[in-house]
């Protein structure tokens, strides 16, 4: 079997290096390195063009080029400084492709009812822990699937699950800590997945979180390879997160379903955030959000769930499950802890914005990007303006609206600027809310605002007045 054959059998997370500090000059270390992952993760194929350009230190400018272009760096063909912090950053083992991938022939199982076993356990957690986080990684993936995964004891499971240190078997050694942590092998060979034991694994951050770790490597286990989609679970850069705040992306799905398809019961449409049972859902029991006076700060939706903030909690609504689940704040968006005024998602980036005070803050999950918060002035507002009330992004006409007071706005997506004849008030477009507006949210060409505990439904495009409900009826709540 040779080298670029075996590497692509399986998938390596790295925990954090040290960060390489930019000099005038390339050390020697910082070369070895380059060339090591140049090699291990971009490597030449029978199928492209041997390229022919070569710099100094041998590694060819395209190769790099290739390699900034996926991980989403400034594209310079150049060892530098970014270039370097990004190699020494922690990251899956497999060689990088693009989008969504599946392994060299699309191997996938060729039953949807698997089994696994948990061979031995790490010192680091308790048992039970383990078992939970496991079974919750599954999860994952049999929410998007018609897959099913049932642990097995004292007999031969489809997939194995154990904990290793050093050579162990395979012929893929672990390296101690600090260094790879762990991989998994496609189902053409078996699917099992190995964690390094010489690292420190727990259910939380104040170690190597296990949860995270076994959704990536169960991908693996299920015939996907790397994404280049930041954000999405399968891109090859390992992303230490609250494990609540871990939501497969769009990329993630289109990626599985292209081998197993979408669960039954199912049919999945992105586009309108939406997964509509063919089945009745259980009833949601009554909890506090069905408090008759409930109202909400903002509203939006987020990789096909609805997040319904109030103070420094949110509603989660997953179409794939009955029970609504309420999170802290602090456990997606640690910087916005104390709450949000709005937010809203453009899906056409897989980007939510939010807004607190005169500030906004862009994510892509749970991750704000570089750059921000930003000032909501520079998004075109005047300087009298000194919060956003309330957002929604209209998908079809690519126009974001923004509510503050007793005006509304209307900011181009495509031109990244606010559109002339703005603000209007909210009384002259939206008949019967009145010009308050704590909320807002386009969901299926309807336009809805909350205002207290009600909320007002308009058709999307000409305004019409449909209806009003209470605020909380999309939590189930009668």
């Amino acid at each position: 079997m040779n080298s670029l054959l075996t590497i692509a059998l399986f998938g390596t997370l790295a925990w954090a290096l040290p960060i390489v500090q930019e000099t005038e000059r390339i050390s020697k270390k910082d070369m070895e390195l380059a060339e090591k992952y140049i090699k291990l993760y971009y490597p030449e194929s029978e199928s492209t063009p041997v390229i022919r350009s070569k710099v100094k230190n041998g590694i060819a400018p395209e190769k790099i080029q290739e390699m900034q272009e996926f991980l989403g760096l400034k594209v310079t063909g150049k060892l530098d400084a970014n270039t370097l912090d990004a190699m020494n950053k922690p990251r899956c083992g497999i060689p990088d492709l693009g989008e969504y991938n599946t392994f060299p022939g699309s191997p996938k199982w060729g039953k949807e009812e698997l089994t696994y076993s948990i061979l031995n356990y790490t010192p680091d957690m308790e048992r039970s822990h383990v078992d939970y986080a496991i079974e919750k990684a599954w999860k994952v993936w049999s929410d998007v699937t018609p897959l099913t995964f049932t642990r097995v004891y004292g007999k031969s499971a489809d997939i194995e699950i154990s904990f290793a240190t050093g050579a162990h078997g395979d012929g893929f050694s672990f390296d101690g800590e600090g260094g790879n942590l762990a991989h998994a092998f496609s189902p053409a060979f078996g699917g099992n997945a190995h964690f390094d034991d010489d690292e420190f694994w727990a259910k939380d951050l104040k170690g190597t979180n296990l949860f995270l770790v076994a959704v990536h490597e169960f991908g693996h286990s299920l015939g996907l390879q790397h994404s280049k989609v930041l954000g999405a679970v399968m891109f090859p850069i390992y992303q230490p997160m609250d494990p609540k705040a871990l939501r497969l992306h769009t990329d993630d799905i289109e990626g599985i379903q292209s081998l197993y398809g979408a669960p039954g019961n199912y049919d999945y449409d992105y586009d309108s955030s939406s997964r509509n049972p063919t089945t009745a859902p259980t009833e949601v029991p009554l909890t506090e959000s069905c408090n008759p006076n409930q109202a909400f700060d903002a509203v939006t939706s987020l990789r096909g769930e609805t997040i319904f903030f109030k103070d420094s909690f949110f509603w989660r609504k997953n179409p794939l499950r009955s029970e609504i689940e309420k999170d802290p704040i602090s456990a997606f968006w640690p910087a916005l802890s104390s709450g949000v005024d709005a937010a809203y998602e453009n899906k056409d980036k897989d980007i939510v914005f939010l807004f607190k005070g005169h500030k906004y803050w862009s994510t892509r999950g749970n991750i704000i990007e570089h750059g921000f918060p930003k000032s909501i002035q520079s998004l075109g507002f005047p300087y009298t303006v000194k919060k956003v009330d309330a957002a929604a992004y209209d998908r079809s006409s690519k126009k974001t609206y923004f509510f503050s007071g007793n005006n509304y706005w209307r900011y181009d997506e495509e031109k990244n600027s606010m559109e002339q004849g703005y603000p209007r008030k909210i009384t002259d477009d939206f008949q019967k809310i009145g010009s308050k507006v704590d909320a807002a949210f386009i969901d299926n060409g309807h336009f809805y605002l909350f205002s207290g505990s009600k909320q007002y439904e308009f058709e999307s495009k000409t305004k019409r007045f449909l209806g009003i409900k209470k605020s909380n009826s999309w939590l189930g709540c009668q």
